[in-house]
């Protein structure tokens, strides 16, 4: 199965430390944040990686290249400068992430996630990982019933940035700028989209503060 890191955002809230750097690239460990999901994605069996990019793109196929070095082979699909936003930049990645369904990681979190679990094809539309609501989401976004991700309910937990998409999800979708949200939440109305939580270690480096929050968990590097 192919997977996709989303990595186009512009990162205006980790500003400065993102005005000559993608946010993808900022390390926390000693390595970028991207990085470090390669290597989980390589690890599980997810070789065949698409990442997009906007702004600053070209550093981030400097540092990644081709993937060889992390055993992966990596592809790029890149976008204008103001970017496509999530939905958008995965209906332009289609046509390199093939006709099944096929993983997508934001490329700004950090987590030990075993990406090996995730489904190979949902029963649905998408497959979704959801942790507990963070500081800065705790009215959450989606809730967990027996399996199925609704839009309604309690306990509301958090969408982790990992999911299992198929392409019929994005389909009679016009090529520009959407967001992904919308999509998900359409498609669990209909009792469309499975989930599961995940309780392990969860970042999203949204922020210097949480960014370096991270540092000092792995070491400050």
């Amino acid at each position: 199965m192919r997977a996709m890191l989303l990595a186009a955002g512009r990162g205006d809230r980790m500003r400065p430390l993102t005005d000559t750097r993608p946010k993808p690239l900022l390390k926390a460990g000693g390595k970028p944040l991207v990085a470090h999901l390669i290597e989980a994605l390589v690890s599980a069996g997810h070789r065949q990686i698409v990442i997009n990019h906007a702004w600053l793109g070209e550093q981030i196929e400097a540092e990644i290249q081709n993937g060889a070095r992390y055993g992966a082979e990596v592809r790029y699909s890149p976008e204008p400068a103001d970017a496509l936003e999530t939905g958008g930049g995965i209906l332009k990645a289609l046509p390199l992430l093939g006709e099944e369904a096929f993983v997508a990681v934001n490329a700004d979190i950090y987590t030990d996630y075993p990406f090996g679990d995730l489904p190979s094809a949902p029963s649905g539309l998408a497959h979704l990982v959801l942790v507990d609501n963070p500081p800065h989401n705790l009215a959450g976004d989606f809730c967990l019933t027996t399996g199925e991700v609704r839009t309604q309910g309690d306990p509301r937990l958090t969408f982790s940035g990992i999911g299992v998409y198929r392409p019929a999800l994005f389909a009679d979708r016009e090529p520009g700028s959407f967001p992904l949200a919308p999509l998900l939440r359409e498609a669990a109305e209909a009792g469309r989209v499975s989930g599961e939580r995940y309780a392990g270690e969860w970042w999203d480096v949204g922020s210097s503060e949480r960014l370096e929050a991270l540092r000092l968990r792995l070491g400050n590097k």
